[in-house]
């Protein structure tokens, strides 16, 4: 069957080579029992390729049920999937089939599948890999045959690194991948999508169509559609109904484009619900982490250079001195190392050598001072105990603790 056959079958509009793609995906892989994990932002159409997949298949005659993942509560997904018995939990008056029994040897459509609970992924998984699940409140296993379309617009990979989707159920669904392209990427279907919904809108509400000039069509066909064709029918709607003239001009037709939209660049994924502009952040904090990982690289390089190359030692004259040591911290050699540069009086390295002394600990430094201290006042405990700041008692232990001589 070809793709324009199946486009006229399923009300499908457009010529895009990205929706042909995408389409001729679906058609080559729905014969097959394979999973398909169906990909694109929100308001794509990615409803209409499991019907087509469906439809195409040699399940056509089973049953097909959607599923909105995101629309049912957590608490009752698993029995809505798998079932429950009576009693099962409070309200489970009777028993209950899910929709795996009831579509056994057809096809689920799987919608918004990111917003499933952990729990049930791993209920999932086990019925991908065996075709066996269990209903709430039951011990008893039960077999079921049907293929699983999914379809999601949030970035699973994202996800997954989030620790919100398991990783093994990710390429259990991906088996083959479709991608639906936004409406930004399918220009020259947008003219003709409009003209469609003003068609029907004309049909629906029994006035004249509605028609565009050439500003106008430019304006629609350059608007960025974060909704994408939901977006595009909406206006088309609203324009069908509010407006008495049935001539839009661009003037009249800017009036219900968001302004913020016009001229945006492409949106990110969106991923788990966050908002854009995180999305936008997370980003920048991971450019700049690259970066400063790359300037720490380079820095440990110059220092292997320094280390390695005595006639590059030598050319290091001693106002140079602070570079190296904040080279030398940067790297991570010690946070408490002291770098010397030795050099003569005459100003020149003393063969360029580089002197790394180890940290101290705070015993040797307490130690050192009180010998200092006690070295200054001739032996007089009173007047080092005043100078360290501590009792002349505690001077004494410390005295007897560190073996000094007096």
């Amino acid at each position: 069957m070809k793709i324009q056959d199946i486009k006229n079958r399923f009300g499908i509009i457009g010529t895009s080579p990205l929706l042909d793609r995408a389409m001729d995906i679906a058609i080559q892989v729905a014969p097959t029992d394979l999973s398909v994990l169906i990909t694109g932002e929100s308001g794509t159409g990615k409803e209409v390729f499991p019907q087509i997949i469906h439809q195409l298949s040699s399940r056509k005659h089973g049953a097909y049920i959607a599923v909105n993942c995101g629309a049912i509560p957590e608490g009752t997904i698993d029995s809505e999937l798998f079932g429950h018995e009576k009693g099962s939990f409070t309200g489970a008056n009777e028993m209950r089939k899910g929709y795996f029994e009831v579509a056994d040897g057809g096809t689920i459509f799987l919608d918004e599948v990111a917003e499933m609970p952990l729990a049930t992924q791993a209920r999932l998984l086990r019925v991908l890999e065996t075709g066996e699940f269990i209903k709430v409140g039951s011990s008893k296993v039960q077999k079921t045959n049907v293929r699983v379309v999914a379809a999601t617009n949030v970035n699973l990979p994202q996800a997954i690194e989030k620790g919100k989707f398991r990783e093994d159920l990710y390429y259990r669904l991906n088996t083959v991948p479709v991608t639906v392209p936004p409406l930004r990427e399918r220009k020259q279907d947008i003219h003709l999508l409009f003209r469609k919904f003003a068609a029907d809108f004309s049909a629906k509400y029994r006035m004249p169509s509605i028609k565009l000039d050439t500003d106008a069509e430019k304006l629609l066909t350059n608007y960025y559609y974060q909704g994408n064709v939901r977006q595009l029918k909406n206006i088309t709607e609203q324009i069908s109904i509010i407006e008495k003239t049935r001539d839009i001009n661009a003037d009249t037709l800017i009036r219900y484009l968001p302004q913020h939209n016009i001229t945006q660049q492409p949106m990110l994924a969106k991923a788990d619900g966050v908002q854009t502009e995180f999305t936008e952040r997370d980003i920048l904090y991971k450019i700049l982490f690259d970066l400063k990982k790359d300037m720490n690289d380079l820095k440990k390089i110059v220092v292997d250079l320094i280390e390695n190359d005595s006639v590059l030692k030598q050319d290091f004259m001693p106002e140079n001195e602070h570079i190296i040591k904040k080279l030398y911290q940067d790297v991570g050699l010690t946070e408490t190392t002291t770098l010397k540069l030795g050099y003569n009086e005459n100003k020149d390295y003393d063969n360029g050598t580089i002197v790394i002394e180890e940290p101290r600990s705070l015993q040797q430094v307490e130690e050192e001072m009180i010998k200092k201290a006690l070295e200054k006042y001739k032996g007089k405990r009173k007047h080092a105990a005043n100078e360290l700041g501590i009792s002349e008692r505690t001077l004494y232990r410390k005295i007897n603790e560190y073996g000094i001589k007096e």
